[in-house]
């Protein structure tokens, strides 16, 4: 990225939109709940001004089809929600994870289940994300923990979603969609920008589901020159439905494996005083903010802690947890669950080293003191 700074004082969900356009979606299709909103308002006013096509719909269940079938008439799209809209697009997402379908999918997160407190902030929807639609998929799972994350990551959203035709989902939360802060907004360079890989071969040689060299298929659009069949079924190379058993595993695990083989690429983390450290805190989203400030007190006093932040949630970052797991004498887990993130720590800590949650679920963020609190705590495990 080159060229003119522009500085901003931005909202977080203004700045995921803005982050959306600069990325080339062009299309938008939602259903307006808080804490998500914003985005919808924003993208209603923007999108006819650079030529693109907002839409209301009427639930959240239309609005995931009609992103799914906007993607495939060529046009960047995206959509936005909350826990409950976001749960009712699972089965859609599904159809976009079968089809191959690249698409951004934004959640703000609120406190549940069901309506909850609409205006709170939570990270329940860590695992949802991840295992919310039926059958086995991967996916990936994107989290911010500042604005300027918002619009820089959500053009990575769109850049992974194009380059591996899947959905992508950008799993913020109240706290930051609602966070206002400066930001340096650069020029994007096109070479920035991933744009699906159109096919060249003859019309009538063309198969949507053809894996290539690269590991995804080239996808044309409805209205070219290719014929091409969508389909929510289990099928083949051609898109025509093909129940084999061999044709079923074939294409099962590559939805999968187009995911963990690309880990490299896609894997994105922080690493914040990790060098020397003695304790780790692993977290992500807005409690992010929250261990940054409980390492600064900690620091003061003397105390080697460091972080991991995961940006990308999925596929999670096994290697990188793992590293720190086996390089420090404890880990705190903070997160607005009860338990979440946690897990999937535990299950990559081959050293069985101490690792303790600090959990909130009574709609407060988590305050710094409380992360002190619990390194704290592991430092008498190891005593």
């Amino acid at each position: 990225m080159k060229g003119s700074n522009k500085v901003r004082f931005m909202q977080g969900n203004e700045a995921m939109a803005e982050g959306a356009f600069a990325a080339g979606a062009r299309f938008y299709a939602g259903y307006p709940i808080t804490p998500s909103s914003e985005i919808a308002e924003i993208s209603a006013r923007r999108l006819p001004q650079l030529g693109g096509v907002y839409v209301q719909m009427e639930d959240e269940l239309g609005s995931m089809a009609a992103i799914i079938g906007a993607s495939a008439a060529g046009k960047k799209s995206f959509t936005a929600t909350s826990g409950p809209g976001f749960s009712l697009m699972q089965e859609n997402l599904g159809v976009a994870v079968m089809a191959e379908v690249p698409c951004v999918i934004i959640n703000v997160q609120r406190s549940g289940p069901s309506t909850g407190l609409a205006t709170k902030p939570a990270q329940g929807d860590f695992m949802q994300s991840r295992w919310g639609t039926h059958g086995d998929h991967g996916i990936i799972v994107i989290s911010p923990s500042t604005v300027e994350d918002c619009y820089y990551l959500m053009i990575k959203a769109f850049n992974f979603s194009e380059k591996y035709r899947t959905p992508v989902v950008f799993l913020a939360d109240e706290i930051i969609g609602h966070l206002q802060e400066r930001v340096v907004i650069n020029d994007i360079d096109p070479e920035d920008i991933v744009t699906r890989e159109l096919p060249s071969c003859d019309p009538e040689d063309y198969k949507p589901f053809e894996i290539g060299e690269s590991g995804i298929a080239p996808l044309a659009y409805y209205g070219s020159e290719y014929i091409v069949r969508l389909t929510s079924s289990t099928h083949d190379e051609s898109g025509y439905s093909n129940s084999k058993p061999e044709n079923a595993d074939k294409f099962i695990r590559h939805y999968t494996d187009k995911i963990e083989k690309n880990k490299k690429d896609i894997t994105i983390v922080r690493k914040y005083n990790l060098e020397d450290a003695d304790y780790a805190i692993i977290t992500f989203g807005c409690t992010t903010r929250s261990a940054l400030e409980a390492v600064e007190i900690l620091k003061a006093e003397g105390k080697k802690v460091g972080i991991l932040q995961l940006v990308t949630l999925w596929p999670f970052a096994d290697d990188e947890v793992l590293e720190v797991c086996n390089q420090v004498k404890g880990v705190v887990v903070p997160e607005l669950n009860l338990g979440q993130l946690i897990r999937e720590v535990e299950r990559v800590n081959k050293k069985n080293i101490p690792i303790v949650g600090v959990n909130k679920v009574n709609s407060l963020s988590i305050h710094p003191n409380e992360i002190i609190d619990k390194i704290r705590e592991v430092e008498k495990c190891q005593r």
